[in-house]
């Protein structure tokens, strides 16, 4: 236990400094290596995946709203566009939950990591500034938060990877599209981790320590420095340029799914 709340005090800046500039939440750096930690520590196998996935969204909550506070100071959060996204998104967020109990481990790993490449490279290459037609339709956003929750709940992050990319395209500059996403990250990770404490709850295979499907030790070590360090990144995101802070996120995403895929 002492081992992986050390480690995730290391982590936990990392993830905050993620959540802060780029609006990810941390997810995309805390479920690898957790999974890889879990692994180390012999937790049962069909076990390691979920609860890397539950434990990064419980501790994305922390992250996310200490980021948002952040990008609130400093007036980057569009607020019309992350209420319209943040209801459709919490209820996506319970029914990727549910689905992820039912997918195997393996399955989900896959998914995860062309997930990543997809949208890397888009980032990495993006194709200019978006039309006047792509700025328009609002409604949109209902579905697309639909989609971002179940698909943030079954990879166990706060959404950001999706949300940025789809702000961004829409007409937001890159420091309000980061801004928006962390506050649309909140509704999608209380909505998934509560659901995964439910799911976990009467499981008695699960390591000491946890809560459900989330494990205290990880998620604590965590939060304490993540909610530092998101602040830190929320300023950064603010001072760099729109095109840096996207190329950026994608070199970032795309050696984490070389890793996963190598691993």
């Amino acid at each position: 236990m002492t081992e992986i709340f050390l480690s995730g005090l290391l982590l936990g800046i990392a993830a905050g400094l993620s959540a802060g500039l780029f609006g990810i939440g941390g997810g995309v750096l805390v479920v690898p290596f957790l999974t890889w930690l879990f692994e180390a520590q012999g937790f049962q196998t069909q076990h390691i995946l979920l609860m890397a996935i539950a434990t990064s969204l419980g501790t994305a909550i922390f992250t996310s709203t200490a980021s948002v506070i952040s990008h609130h100071r400093l007036n980057n959060i569009i607020w019309p566009r992350a209420l319209r996204l943040s209801p459709s998104m919490l209820l996506g967020a319970f029914a990727g939950a549910v689905t992820a109990k039912y997918i195997v481990g393996d399955s989900l790993r896959i998914l995860f990591i062309v997930y990543l490449v997809y949208t890397g490279l888009k980032m990495a290459f993006p194709q200019g500034s978006p039309s006047a037609g792509s700025i328009k339709y609002p409604r949109l956003d209902y579905p697309v938060g639909f989609f971002i929750g179940t698909l943030s709940a079954l990879l166990g992050i706060g959404g950001g990877t999706m949300t940025v990319p789809y702000l961004a395209n829409r007409g937001l500059l890159m420091r309000n599209a980061v801004a928006t996403s962390s506050t649309c990250a909140i509704p999608i990770t209380l909505s998934a981790a509560a659901s995964y404490i439910l799911l976990g709850w009467n499981n008695e295979h699960l390591p000491m320590g946890s809560l459900g499907y989330i494990y205290l030790p990880a998620f604590f070590g965590i939060i304490v420095t993540s909610m530092m360090s998101a602040p830190i990144g929320a300023k950064l995101a603010t001072r760099l340029p729109s095109l840096q802070l996207k190329r950026y996120f994608a070199i970032i995403i795309l050696l984490i799914a070389v890793k996963m895929a190598l691993s």
